[in-house]
C-alpha cells in the first residue's frame, strides 16, 4: 500500500501519526482520508461532522485507519448579491486543491469525500477525478420543508419591493425557510450534484438528497467508511468508475430531473481532470432526446425531500433505465444496472410509497414515467448564434417566451439591471443585456436576484429577457440564458451590443442573435458586418480584481463553456 511504502521512507511518519490518535496496529492498516466541508459557514455544512464520525467509525469496522481532516464551503446564499458572490465559483478549485495537498502530502490509500452544497461537491467530485485513487462521494442530505423552501425567499421579497406583502408576513415565511440542517428543500445546485453524484457511480446508492435529519443517512455513511477500505484491496479508484459513459448517464439524468444549468459548469470541469472533452452538442442531443420527468421545485411542484420519499436518484434512473448506460462500474463494485436488479429484488421501490402516504402523495405525483412526463423534451436547451453560445433551462421558461423578439437594454453590473428593474425603467418585451460578469471578469457570480425579480413578475415572466455571460443560482426561473460564450470582457458580442439593438430567442431552433439594429431589423450580412466593426473599436475594461485569490483565478480562468476552471 502506498501509505506503507510511505513510512519506509519517513521514519518520522509513524510518531507524527501516533500523536494524531493512531495506535501501532493502525499504522499497518489502510490510511483513510476522511475529507469534509465540515464548519459553520451554512446549514448544509454544520452537521457534516456527524457524518464523518459514521464514516470513521465504518472504515474502523472494516479494517482501515481514517483520519478527519476539512476545508469549509461557503454560502451562496449568504454571499448572494454582494461581492463575496465573486468567490462562489474559485472557491471549487481551493476546495479540490485542498483535497488534493491533503490526500497526497498525508499519504492516504483511499478516501471518502462527505459534503452537499453547490461548490463543494463537484470539488470534491474534482478531486476525485484528478486523484485517481479509491474514493467515495458520501452526500450530506437535504433539509426538511416546513412551510416554504428557501429558493422562494427571493420571490416573496421582490413581491415586498413590489408592495404585494406585508413584512410582518414576509419576515415570518423567511424564517422559517431553513428549518433544519442540511442542504436547502429545492433542486438547485447542491442537490442536482449531489444526484449526479450518485449515478456518476461514486456515491452509494440512494445516498443523494435523503433526508439530513433521517438515521438513515448516518447508516449510508458508515457503510462508505467500510466499503472504501475494500474498494483499496479490490484496487477500484475513482477514474476506473468515472468513464465516458457515466458521464452521459449524467447528462441524460440531468435532462430528466432539469437540474441546475451550473452542472454545465461542474461537468467539464470534472472531465478535464480525466482527459474527457465536455460536448455542449451532445447536450442538446441528449435533451431533445430525453424527457422531463421529476416534479420538484424550482421547476416542478414539491419540495426535494419528496424526491428521496418516492424512491430518489435510483427510481429515476430506473424510469430512464432504457436511456442509460447500465454496464458502468460504481463504487458498490456493481454495475448500473446490477444496483437497480438489487434495489428491486430487496423490494426497496416497493416501500418507497409509504413514505408520501404521509404527504398525501403517489410516487408517480414527484416522478413521473418516459411515458406519460412533464415535458417530452429535457431541461436544457444550448442557444447559438452570432451572439455566442448560450445555455437556458427550458422547463422554467414559460411557453410564450419560446420565442422572442425585443430591443436590448444593456448594463454592466447586476446592481445597475436590479435598479432599472425595481425602479420601473423596464418595459415589456425588451431583452435585459447584463455583461461583464463572466469567469474572467469577476468570478462568474450568480444574477440570482435579476431573475428573481423577472420571473416572480407576473408581466415580466412572459415578456422580458436576460442574457448575461454570468452564471444563475439553481433556483433560478424564466426567460434568462447565461454562461455566454465569449464573455464580454474577452471581447465576445454581449460587449458590443447597444440598447435598441434587435435580439431573437428561439428555443425551439436553438438560436440567439442579434438580428436588427437601432429597432430596425436587417439581413444577417449587414448585422455581422456591423458588429465587426463595433468589436473593432471595442477596449475591454480592467478586471475587476487584479490581485488576491480572485486576481489569480481571474487571470487564468477557463471560458464558462469550457467549465470556468483555472488553466
Amino acid at each position: 500500500m502506498h501509505s506503507q511504502k510511505m513510512r519506509e521512507i519517513g521514519p518520522e511518519v509513524d510518531p507524527l501519526r501516533l500523536a494524531c490518535g493512531y495506535s501501532r496496529a493502525d499504522l499497518g492498516k489502510p490510511n483513510i482520508l476522511v475529507e469534509s466541508v465540515y464548519g459553520e459557514s451554512h446549514p448544509g455544512s454544520m452537521h457534516l461532522n456527524e457524518l464523518v464520525e459514521y464514516v470513521k467509525r465504518g472504515a474502523y469496522e472494516g479494517g482501515g485507519a481514517p483520519l478527519k481532516y476539512s476545508c469549509t464551503d461557503i454560502c451562496d446564499g449568504i454571499a448572494q448579491g454582494t461581492k463575496g458572490m465573486d468567490y462562489s465559483l474559485v472557491s471549487r478549485e481551493v476546495i479540490a486543491s485542498a483535497v488534493e495537498f491533503h490526500a497526497e502530502a498525508g499519504h492516504f490509500d483511499g478516501m471518502v469525500l462527505v459534503s452537499g452544497s453547490d461548490k463543494a461537491v463537484p470539488a470534491h467530485l474534482i478531486a476525485a477525478a484528478r486523484l485517481k485513487m479509491p474514493a467515495i462521494f458520501v452526500p450530506g442530505g437535504v433539509m426538511d420543508q416546513w412551510i416554504i423552501t428557501l429558493e422562494q425567499v427571493g420571490t416573496i421579497y421582490s413581491k415586498l419591493k413590489r408592495g404585494e406583502m406585508e413584512e410582518d408576513e414576509y419576515n415570518f415565511l423567511r424564517e422559517y425557510s431553513c428549518p433544519t440542517n442540511g442542504t436547502c428543500a429545492f433542486l438547485g445546485t447542491a442537490l442536482t450534484m449531489q444526484s449526479l453524484a450518485e449515478v456518476l457511480g461514486l456515491a452509494l446508492p440512494t445516498s443523494a438528497v435523503c433526508p439530513a435529519t433521517s438515521f438513515e443517512i448516518r447508516r449510508l455513511a458508515q457503510n462508505a467508511g467500510s466499503r472504501i477500505v475494500e474498494l483499496i484491496d479490490e484496487k477500484l479508484t475513482a477514474d476506473k468508475i468515472l468513464t465516458e459513459e457515466a458521464f452521459e448517464n449524467a447528462i441524460i439524468v440531468h435532462a430528466a430531473m432539469a437540474g441546475s444549468t451550473n452542472a454545465m459548469l461542474h461537468l467539464p470541469a470534472i472531465m478535464k481532470e480525466l482527459g474527457y472533452k465536455f460536448s455542449l452538442k451532445r447536450v442538446s442531443e441528449i435533451n431533445d432526446e430525453v424527457p422531463f420527468i421529476v416534479n420538484v421545485r424550482p421547476s416542478g411542484e414539491y419540495p426535494a425531500n419528496r424526491l428521496w420519499f418516492a424512491g430518489g436518484v435510483q427510481k429515476v434512473m430506473l424510469e430512464l433505465k432504457d436511456y442509460l448506460n447500465l454496464d458502468c462500474m460504481t463504487v458498490t463494485g456493481r454495475t448500473v444496472g446490477e444496483n437497480l436488479e438489487n434495489l428491486e429484488k430487496t423490494g426497496f421501490f416497493k416501500k418507497r410509497p409509504l413514505f408520501l402516504e404521509n404527504y398525501g402523495l403517489k410516487v408517480n405525483d414527484v416522478i413521473k414515467s418516459t411515458e406519460a412526463p412533464i415535458t417530452k423534451s429535457g431541461a436544457i436547451v444550448v442557444l447559438r448564434g452570432n451572439i455566442g453560445t448560450g445555455i437556458i433551462k427550458r422547463s422554467a421558461v414559460d411557453e410564450s417566451m419560446f420565442n422572442f423578439t425585443g430591443p436590448a437594454r444593456g448594463f454592466d453590473s447586476q446592481s445597475d439591471a436590479l435598479k432599472a428593474i425595481f425602479g420601473g425603467e423596464i418595459k415589456g418585451g425588451e431583452c435585459i443585456i447584463l455583461r461583464y460578469e463572466g469567469p474572467r471578469a469577476n468570478g462568474m457570480p450568480e444574477q440570482f436576484y435579476v431573475t428573481e425579480a423577472i420571473s416572480s413578475n407576473d408581466k415580466f415572466n412572459t415578456s422580458v429577457a436576460l442574457l448575461t455571460d454570468g452564471r444563475f443560482s439553481g433556483a433560478s426561473r424564466g426567460p434568462c440564458i447565461g454562461h455566454i460564450s465569449p464573455e464580454a470582457i474577452d471581447g465576445g458580442v454581449l460587449a458590443v451590443i447597444e440598447d435598441d439593438d434587435l435580439i431573437h430567442i428561439d428555443l425551439n431552433k436553438n438560436r440567439l442573435d442579434v438580428v436588427g439594429i437601432k429597432g430596425e431589423k436587417l439581413p444577417e450580412e449587414e448585422i455581422l458586418k456591423i458588429i465587426k466593426e463595433r468589436l473593432s473599436v471595442f477596449k475591454a475594461p480592467p478586471r475587476k480584481y487584479q490581485s488576491g485569490l480572485l486576481g489569480l483565478y481571474t487571470k487564468y480562468a477557463a471560458s464558462a463553456e469550457e467549465g470556468g476552471f483555472m488553466q
